[in-house]
């Protein structure tokens, strides 16, 4: 019988995930959410020494595994600097541009657990004072938190438990649109977190023995490189990450297909396994694009770079202005789960 994935579940699910801060190095909150929405399904679970979450579902045949990864991390800024005019200059986490964040609300995460509001500005912002306002770079140098707060020195902003350290998580502006389209920051890769958790309740709830025992890494680390490149089984034969598919010229990925990584910045991905999601794709009428992204990489190029003997595999949901104000369609995540389910339940191939 087809497999019809439930995305208004998933769409929900992803709401409640891009809405719970998360930058790399701060994901104890993010991840205690996934652990606990994997226990009331039953399922195995146990946390790694970065704090990642291990799910294990075990299958018919347990010589052999399978792996699949999604990242929970996000892009995110540090508190580089308390400035002596009661702002916070900023040091980010992950590959994006100041630009991308420009006029952005965000939280300053302290020490003691308080989280306090700001916004993302460029300090000469005032186009009644600075001349330049248009014209200057964005960048670590004129780029700074506005805190919202009564501070207007270094001292003032110490008083309130800011600093140098402190977490700064980015709002997601998340929202639905009644056309399908899922809007915000940090769908990358939160959006296939969420199809991962569906995938493992719905082979739960309907009690689906797998081919394989299938492990699900709920990755902490991939936007600063090494999110999966560990606690992969000697069994671990294959290793699937699910992340997004990225858009722009020259790129065949589109917001309503599932998009299959030839490949990225890491070189070519696994083309005996590239051609099974294929094939699996082609048998079951799931809309796809094969794609190369060109400054990109992920969990799986991470775990073949720390010398893991795997067959690795790359796919994921179209996903427009990556690392900014990201966005993707209720069919692209239609259309990853399906091609997600046939895989897991498929036989591993002779390559």
């Amino acid at each position: 019988m087809a497999y019809q994935p439930d995305t208004k579940e998933t769409t929900e699910l992803i709401q409640q995930l891009v809405s719970i801060p998360s930058p790399s190095g701060y994901t104890k909150q993010v991840i205690s959410f996934v652990e606990t929405f994997l226990q009331e399904y039953n399922v195995k679970t146990k946390r790694n020494r970065k704090g990642g979450l291990i799910a294990t579902l075990p299958g018919k045949n347990d010589k052999e595994h399978r792996m699949l990864t999604a990242h929970v991390d996000t892009l995110g800024a540090m508190v580089k600097e308390v400035k002596s005019n009661g702002r916070l200059k900023l040091d980010l986490i992950g590959g994006f541009h100041y630009n991308s964040i420009e006029g952005e609300y965000c939280k300053i995460h302290t020490a003691s657990g308080e989280s306090i509001t700001g916004t993302i500005l460029l300090h000469q912002t005032s186009v009644h004072v600075y001349k330049n306002a248009g014209a200057a770079e964005r960048n670590q140098a004129n780029m700074e938190v506005r805190i919202d707060a009564k501070v207007n020195t270094a001292e003032e902003i110490r008083a309130l438990g800011i600093e140098v350290g402190d977490f700064i998580s980015l709002e997601p502006r998340v929202e639905v649109t009644e056309s399908g389209y899922i809007k915000s920051r940090h769908l990358d890769d939160k959006a296939s977190v969420a199809m991962l958790l569906q995938l493992i309740k719905h082979i739960q709830v309907e009690n689906i023995e797998l081919p394989y025992t299938t492990h699900f890494l709920i990755s902490n680390n991939e936007e600063i490189g090494y999110g999966g490149n560990s606690n992969i089984t000697e069994e671990t034969v294959e290793y699937l990450a699910v992340d997004m598919g990225a858009m722009g010229d020259g790129q065949t990925t589109d917001e309503y297909t599932v998009s299959i990584c030839a490949k990225d910045s890491s070189g070519p991905y696994h083309y005996g396994l590239r051609n099974h999601l294929v094939e699996l794709a082609k048998q079951h009428n799931i809309g796809y694009k094969i794609d190369m992204y060109p400054h990109y990489g992920s969990d799986a190029s991470a775990a073949i770079k720390a010398g893991h003997d795997i067959i690795h595999g790359l796919i994921g949901p179209g996903i427009d202005s990556s690392h900014a104000f990201e966005r993707t369609h209720e069919e692209s995540l239609k259309n990853t789960l399906q091609l997600i389910y046939y895989y897991v339940l498929s036989d591993l191939q002779s390559y």
